[in-house]
């Protein structure tokens, strides 16, 4: 896997809006908000898609949801409703080669997003 600016923003080499630490995820404010609340939220360790995934990654996959779920709760909107989103490879919308958890909020989500 590149050197991305997630694992860049895990080295503390790039700024963040970190709003969720524990020892395996990391959760910021993403730059190009789609939604009031919007919260990406990384593995430490890296995994470039969901699609390199393998059951060996199965504890960190949960993680990365429970740290969204967590984080909802904690900010008071999980009973409102949230959304979470993983893009994969290029036709899925993945930008940043580094697993992420779209958590968006605050806002009514329609289907299709728009």
């Amino acid at each position: 896997m590149t050197d991305t600016i997630f694992a860049k923003i895990i080295r503390r080499e790039i700024p963040a809006d970190i709003v969720y630490e524990d020892d395996d995820v990391l959760g910021f404010r993403d730059l190009n908000a789609q939604a009031p609340v919007h919260v990406l939220f990384i593995p430490k360790r890296p995994l470039a898609t969901l699609d390199d995934a393998t059951p060996a990654d199965a504890e960190l996959l949960g993680k990365l949801l429970l740290s969204a779920a967590a984080y909802a709760r904690t900010e008071g909107f999980a009973k409102e409703g949230y959304r979470t989103v993983i893009n994969t490879n290029t036709h899925g919308g993945q930008t940043v080669f580094h697993i992420h958890v779209h958590l968006l909020a605050g806002r009514q989500m329609h289907w299709p997003p728009g």
